[in-house]
């Protein structure tokens, strides 16, 4: 079914269903990929952030949900607007710090967007 992902049951923490059950994707594969999905850059308005979806080679549907800078601009911005002392990204290696000028553009957008 479009834009409906399970996620199997994988107890963590007392959760029943959790994020556990998934994988971490660094930021550069997620770039490469999005574009070439099935469903484009889509955008939850609800969560403030971007996902997209796309069938891996036996047909399995698959959602990821990443940051990007837009994304963490709206948090950083909410962070500073309720006077909060900090905020913070996860996994800040898993950007893509080669010398390519489109992943130098990416890593560099995503760094300054902690800075409303």
């Amino acid at each position: 079914q479009d834009h409906v992902c399970s996620l199997p049951k994988v107890p963590f923490r007392g959760a029943p269903c959790s994020d556990a059950a998934g994988s971490q994707v660094p930021y550069a594969t997620i770039m490469q990929q999005v574009n070439s999905s099935l469903s484009g850059l889509l955008w939850d308005e609800v969560q403030k952030a971007p996902f997209y979806e796309y069938k891996d080679s036996v047909g399995q549907f698959h959602q990821v949900w990443f940051d990007d800078p837009h994304s963490i601009s709206l948090k950083a911005a909410y962070v500073k607007s309720r006077g909060l002392r900090g905020i913070g990204m996860w996994n800040g290696n898993s950007l893509d710090y080669s010398r390519e000028a489109a992943a130098e553009k990416q890593t560099q957008a995503m760094w300054q967007a902690l800075t409303p």
